[in-house]
């Protein structure tokens, strides 16, 4: 709105500040033409009939028709001479502005005056009009600063009300603003918070009664696993007990999730030592990678730490690694470092996992974390899950390079915000 008013101003104060300066000079030019017409008057008076005698022309009726500083030459016919000339009033005037006017077979007449005084009615009629032209700016500003802000203001408060609600803030807010498309989007929020709430609520007794069967199926295996444990075959016992660890650990990640999806504030979170949650889970899948004649490994710094959940970090590192496992080839290799996405940011712990297999084919790679797309008849849903994981930590996951695979875990609440700056795109 202020561009189209400055534009406007522009192209509407230029010309007229224009018009102002010549209308002065009109107006001057005028009063010189009156003049001259007045003394002309005087001067074909003192005509005889022979017409005006050189030497008997009466300039004192003249003079008081001269203005101030001014200088009037009187040009007429003489029976001598063809031509008389009679100057009256100053002897030079310095940068003239010039009137004439003809008497037709007695004669012309012209008048100078100075031009400054012109000048200064113009500059004093320009600044008047440009003064007009800003007050009226300033008038138009106004009302657009008004306007503005009776729209943008509305726009702020249900911009933020949405922020709330992505935030997890269900409250219900009773105020509109008088704006009949503003308040239809406050009435759909208000419609969208109650069936957000409500499917939350359903979700989280879901949850709550998914793990509860869980954990009682678990503990039931459990038993009877430890009842093979008293087997006499030492190897049944052996797979027995390494069931039963299994079972303990996917006992303790079912709880770290349900505790996990709890907790909403992942910027509170303390740091945790990224290579010890790993560990565990490279543990779990090398014997998977031996079976198949392939090896798993882990290599970092064992100092770096991130603000994650633990469990959460596990399970999308499985994920990967189970992915490797069944699409990929050769050695696979977790590996933890540290990277810098600006020079004005702090360094973020990223968590890559690469193996040496064919890769991810071009058509594939745009789609591979759409929930439900798969290319190699699973459920389409791992990956997904593990983005949705790493993204509820604050963090990222992208697919770093395609041939061969190598999937990047950006780690901690800045990763998500810088995430333009990290060079994620597959090459």
């Amino acid at each position: 709105m202020l561009t189209v008013l400055t534009l406007t101003t522009v192209v509407l104060g230029v010309p007229l500040i224009y018009t102002a300066w010549l209308w002065v000079e009109d107006i001057t030019r005028d009063e010189l033409q009156s003049k001259l017409e007045r003394i002309a008057t005087v001067i074909i008076e003192q005509e005889r009939g022979d017409g005006l005698v050189p030497g008997e022309l009466d300039t004192r009726s003249v003079e008081p028709l001269l203005p101030q500083d001014g200088k009037l030459t009187i040009i007429y016919p003489a029976p001598r001479d063809n031509a008389s000339r009679v100057d009256i009033g100053v002897g030079q005037v310095a940068d003239p502005l010039v009137e004439s006017l003809s008497m037709g077979t007695k004669g012309s007449l012209r008048l100078e005056v100075p031009s400054a005084p012109m000048h200064a009615r113009q500059q004093q009629a320009v600044a008047v009009v440009a003064l007009a032209v800003l007050a009226s700016l300033g008038a138009a500003v106004s009302v657009a600063v008004i306007t503005a802000r009776r729209v943008a203001d509305p726009l702020r408060d249900v911009a933020a009300r949405a922020a709330r609600l992505a935030m997890g803030d269900f409250r219900p807010d009773p105020r509109r603003h008088g704006i009949s498309e503003l308040d239809r989007v406050s009435d759909v929020l208000d419609s969208a918070t109650v069936e957000i709430a409500g499917r939350l609520q359903r979700e989280h007794a879901l949850v709550a009664d998914v793990s509860h069967q869980l954990r009682s199926r678990l503990t039931a295996v459990r038993l009877r696993l430890d009842e093979l444990s008293t087997h006499a075959d030492q190897e049944v016992v052996h797979e027995a007990e390494e069931a039963m660890a299994q079972v303990d650990r996917l006992t303790a990640a079912i709880d770290d999730l349900v505790r996990a999806s709890r907790d909403e504030d992942a910027a509170d979170l303390d740091p945790v030592p990224v290579m010890d949650e790993l560990r565990g889970v490279v543990a779990e899948w090398t014997h998977p990678f031996a079976e198949k004649g392939r090896s798993l490994t882990l290599t970092g710094d064992e100092s770096l730490r991130a603000p994650i959940t633990g469990s959460r970090l596990r399970e999308a590192v499985s994920v990967l690694v189970d992915n490797a496992l069944m699409h990929g080839g050769g050695t696979c290799t977790v590996s933890v470092r540290t990277v810098r996405p600006g020079v004005d940011r702090e360094p973020l712990v990223c968590v890559e996992v690469a193996d040496e297999g064919d890769g991810v084919r071009d058509e594939l790679a745009p789609h591979i974390f759409d929930r439900g797309f798969s290319a190699g008849g699973s459920t389409g849903v791992g990956l997904a899950l593990a983005r949705a994981l790493v993204e509820a930590d604050g963090g990222r996951l992208e697919l770093q390079r395609r041939r061969p695979a190598l999937f990047a875990v950006f780690l901690g609440s800045s990763a998500y915000r810088t995430q333009n700056a990290v060079v994620t795109e597959p090459r």
